[in-house]
């Protein structure tokens, strides 16, 4: 089996990335599943039906969430009927939405979680003893379990990976938009990378206009994050190949900007 993953999509230009490049990276990967972090693909937080429905039409086969899950007020009227999506599974069972899915991908059941971090992030469930809960879950249905670890420190994204090491198929960070040059299969077969990376605007600071993010530095003042309409665009992602017991076999990173051209 072989698992598609992109980084955090970022607004308009982070779509129109995914809608450009999406297609031609099936043809060429020919991955089994194509799965996308969407959690800030509305002006770059939260995220729309009509754009849910938008990406799964360009070609993704399942979506996962972080922080900003419910930065979109409209979500909160159709996540309960949006089965290819999963928020963070530690959020409170108030939260609308689920943090695990298992879907059936050609004759395979594959497990989808997706967890949020606690290092500098809102005060949530404990995203450890939570996978336990899921993996155990799981574990009885299928091998194949992948987990986005929607996170904000390194240290709590590596801790999790080797928290998880052999239990699962992949764990891979999202959050920081920053692709990490860390991924690897750890020493009892889980894919691991500290940050898959986002998708969007390439000329500012994690997609956002850089002026308002150098202001707020400089003068500690709160600002407006504007994440812009046009510009020069990057794609960030990984491949992952698993074997038939779901452990892991490679996992290669993928870029795509001017600097990086996809061939």
């Amino acid at each position: 089996m072989r698992i598609l993953f992109i980084g955090d999509i970022v607004g308009k230009l982070g779509r129109e990335q995914l809608e450009n490049y999406l297609p031609k990276m099936k043809a060429t990967y020919k991955p089994t599943l194509t799965i996308v972090n969407g959690e800030n693909a509305a002006h770059g937080k939260g995220i729309t039906e009509k754009i849910y429905k938008d990406i799964l039409r360009m070609g993704a086969d399942f979506m996962t969430m972080g922080n900003h899950t419910y930065g979109q007020r409209e979500i909160y009227d159709f996540i309960g009927q949006a089965n290819r999506m999963v928020r963070p599974a530690n959020f409170p069972d108030e939260a609308p939405g689920i943090g695990m899915r298992i879907i059936k991908v050609n004759d395979k059941d594959v497990a989808i979680i997706n967890l949020q971090g606690r290092s500098f992030m809102t005060a949530i469930d404990c995203p450890f003893k939570k996978v336990d809960e899921l993996i155990e879950e799981a574990s009885k249905i299928t091998p194949y379990i992948f987990v986005d670890f929607h996170a904000e420190t390194t240290s709590e994204k590596n801790a999790m990976g080797w928290y998880l090491n052999g239990r699962v198929s992949a764990v891979v960070g999202t959050h920081t938009h920053i692709q990490t040059s860390d991924e690897r299969v750890l020493s009892h077969g889980t894919a691991y990378i500290t940050d898959v990376g986002m998708t969007g605007y390439y000329d500012g600071i994690l997609g956002i206009k850089k002026d308002e993010v150098i202001e707020r530095f400089i003068t500690s003042l709160p600002q407006r994050h504007n994440v812009p309409d046009e510009g020069r665009k990057v794609l960030s992602g990984v491949i992952i190949d698993l074997k038939q017991d779901g452990t892991a076999k490679k996992i290669q990173r993928v870029l795509i900007n001017d600097d990086h051209p996809f061939e």
